[in-house]
């Protein structure tokens, strides 16, 4: 009897402690990423997945293409997914059409634009003048990639409506394919699609628009107010991920950040890779840090009002928290 006892309490030890095993795996936090593009200029976001920092953190993150910021603040508003990382113009855009339960941006991760300029002539000296008379394929109208461009034409003496002919009416993530097939005499690209038409012999990048906008508030992280309120601590836990992830590109070489992120962009080899990372290295694309600044923000409304799609001025208190990414600073 008393063998049998202690074979009893052995198998619910052992039973009691692969439950606790499968608890602990139960107990990730699962949340869904909506993202606005898959592009290595978003590398810090790939090694936060790639090293595992999400993870540990007790974060299991889904990862969704939204092709397009239109897209992604539609899944975020939704509630198909609970982050959504896009340019911050579109919860601008929310907050004011009157939204109750509107957006907020509690980390920004670049700050540059992170698209290029190619040319069809693979021979040209570029100068902005060039673009004169030609035609461009261009971003969706109120988008970042576009309002950007059309602040850089301006800087140049460039008339957007007048000088030039920029088509709006391609899907975001197609333009690469209808200038392939011999759309456009320029067009707009982020990273891969910029090399992959150069290794094409398409064409060939000619300019940086984020090297010639400056530095803005090109994408950030946010959530409907909602959704921060009662999930601090995710927000938090998420926050501290993408740091440790921006902390690495700070300290790594291109060759390290290229070989971190490669199991997020498995169809380009290892070389290229290199190439596209060494890009947006070299050009200061990465924060070090996730706080969104109020003169980043009035940098942001400075451009969207410059371009006509700014109804309104939106207070910097009601769009942006900076909480979450001064603590995982701190950690």
């Amino acid at each position: 009897m008393k063998r049998k006892l202690i074979c009893v309490l052995a198998f619910l030890a052992v039973a009691a402690s692969l439950f606790t095993g499968c608890k602990g795996k139960d107990d990730m936090i699962e949340i869904t990423l909506n993202e606005v593009a898959h592009s290595v200029f978003y590398a810090p976001m790939y090694v936060a997945f790639e090293e595992g920092y999400f993870k540990d953190e007790g974060l299991k993150v889904n990862l969704v293409n939204g092709l397009g910021a239109d897209k992604t603040m539609t899944a975020l508003i939704s509630g198909e997914c609970e982050i959504g990382f896009m340019g911050s113009e579109a919860s601008i855009y929310v907050y004011n059409q009157g939204a109750e339960d509107y957006v907020i941006n509690f980390a920004q991760l670049t700050q540059r634009a992170g698209n290029f300029l190619v040319t069809r002539n693979k021979n040209e000296d570029f100068k902005w003048e060039n673009l004169k008379g030609k035609t461009v394929i261009g971003g969706r109208k109120g988008g970042m990639p576009e309002m950007v461009f059309e602040y850089i034409l301006k800087k140049h003496g460039i008339n957007p409506r007048e000088d030039l002919n920029i088509i709006q009416n391609i899907d975001f993530g197609l333009t690469s394919q209808a200038f392939a097939s011999g759309q456009g005499d320029y067009t707009i690209e982020f990273e891969p699609a910029a090399t992959g038409l150069e290794l094409e012999g398409v064409g060939k990048v000619c300019a940086s628009l984020g090297i010639e906008s400056g530095k803005v508030p090109y994408t950030a992280f946010s959530a409907k107010k909602s959704y921060i309120e009662k999930n601090p601590d995710v927000i938090q836990r998420f926050t501290n991920a993408i740091q440790k992830g921006m902390d690495y590109v700070q300290s790594h070489t291109p060759e390290e950040i290229a070989k971190a992120i490669s199991g997020q962009f498995k169809e380009t080899d290892e070389k290229t890779l290199v190439l596209l990372v060494t890009r947006y290295y070299e050009q200061d694309t990465w924060k070090d840090n996730l706080v969104f600044e109020e003169a980043s923000l009035t940098l942001l409304q400075d451009i969207l009002e410059d371009a006509g799609e700014l109804a309104k001025r939106v207070p910097y208190e009601d769009i942006v928290i900076t909480d979450y990414a001064e603590k995982a600073l701190k950690k």
